[in-house]
């Protein structure tokens, strides 16, 4: 490589921000002696649910963890199919696996990168148990016909909110009114813990049950058994995992919760900075809020129509070239070995967003100046 082709700056698809507090609160959760899942937990947990609308909180090792609790939760089992998009990261189609069901992929809208109504009904059976409805990228589904559709139909729906702490539906935070729905805390979230997840549900039997189950199925918490001044005699009552989080990461996660509005102020702004330098570069689609709700872009994905001029790994690799790390669009589970041979239906949004879509930088480090550049580098492939 010459040194006139070493790009000449770095910018980052995604960076965590976190900073002295965050460092600060997992050290009080070091130095306190109790760092497994412990008093910490329970209060992040309770302030999770607060602020997404939800009855209760329930802490694990992550939202594919999250996930699988969420299938034992409403009761799906071998011989039954779940209903999901292929359209998101494999973990959602994995859940579903892990518990001897088969997920059955549903297309999605072209412009939410979400399922709707129509795809679902589209590949609903006799065996339907339940739907996983990914709010992708942190773009909101339109719940309430599906919350409909699903009492209709008599079958569970499970929100996949792995990206969506922030976002709206209707004026209400996404996650109130969810029967059951799962959230990440990995670093490329808006709220990160490092590695985690939570599940938010009103049922408080549910909730109970939840929490037997992250935690070996036993009938009280290692915690409980530890402050207690006499001996407990603990019982396994199911087949449970070891899902917890540690008190570490929630402490971690609720300076991070505190920085939520902040940080999706700032995104949004991003967000309308790309749009508007965009706006004169044909051939590009830019996720938007859609009618009914906000997004906390939690990905910037782009479009890429045909009139661009170049295909989109061709735009990658020209943002490679100058520093710049943009992503492929969401992945297609379908498409991928692990279901190989797996049936599916009629997927062409799915493809089309797939194959057709990139993630571009946004973030807190992000500058007016690095959106100048990354939208450069597009309209000269564009020939703007």
């Amino acid at each position: 490589m010459t040194l006139e082709a070493v790009p000449q700056r770095k910018i980052a698809v995604m960076i965590p921000l976190l900073g002295e507090e965050e460092a600060q609160a997992a050290a009080e959760a070091v130095r306190s002696g109790w760092v497994a899942q412990g008093p910490r937990v329970a209060q992040f947990e309770e302030a999770f649910a607060a602020r997404v609308g939800a009855g209760h909180g329930v802490a694990v090792s992550s939202c594919t963890t999250g996930l699988h609790l969420a299938m034992l939760a409403v009761g799906v089992g071998p011989g039954d199919e779940v209903i999901v998009p292929s359209f998101s990261f494999i973990a959602t189609a994995n859940a579903v696996r892990y518990v001897g069901a088969t997920p059955v992929f549903a297309d999605v809208d072209l412009d939410t990168g979400n399922v709707t109504v129509e795809t679902l009904d589209a590949v609903r059976t006799s065996r339907t148990r339940a739907v996983i409805a990914v709010h992708q990228g942190g773009v909101p589904l339109d719940l309430m016909p599906l919350r409909a559709a699903a009492a209709e139909w008599g079958v569970a729906l499970v929100e996949d909110a792995a990206c969506a702490a922030g976002s709206t539906v209707d004026g209400r935070p996404v996650g109130a009114g969810a029967t059951i729905a799962a959230w990440s805390f990995h670093p490329r979230k808006l709220v990160t813990t490092g590695e985690g997840g939570m599940v938010t549900v009103d049922d408080p039997e549910w909730t109970t049950r939840l929490k037997r189950l992250r935690e070996h199925g036993m009938n009280v918490s290692a915690a409980d058994r530890h402050r207690s001044a006499q001996p407990i005699l603990e019982a396994y009552l199911e087949t449970g995992y070891n899902y917890r989080m540690t008190d570490i990461q929630a402490a971690i996660g609720l300076v991070q919760l505190d920085r939520l509005d902040g940080i999706i102020a700032q995104r949004r702004e991003l967000a309308a900075r790309y749009h508007e330098l965009l706006a004169d570069v044909p051939g590009t689609r830019a996720v938007r809020d859609p009618a009914y709700g906000t997004t906390n872009y939690q990905s910037f994905w782009v479009l890429l129509d045909p009139e661009f001029g170049a295909t989109r790994d061709e735009a990658l690799a020209a943002l490679a070239a100058k520093g710049v790390s943009a992503r492929r669009g969401i992945m297609a589970a379908h498409l991928e070995p692990a279901y190989e041979g797996h049936p599916y239906a009629d997927l062409r949004n799915t493809e089309r967003l797939t194959r057709d879509s990139l993630i571009l930088p946004l973030h807190h480090a992000v500058t007016e100046d690095d959106q100048q550049y990354i939208v450069d580098v597009l309209r000269g492939l564009n020939g703007a």
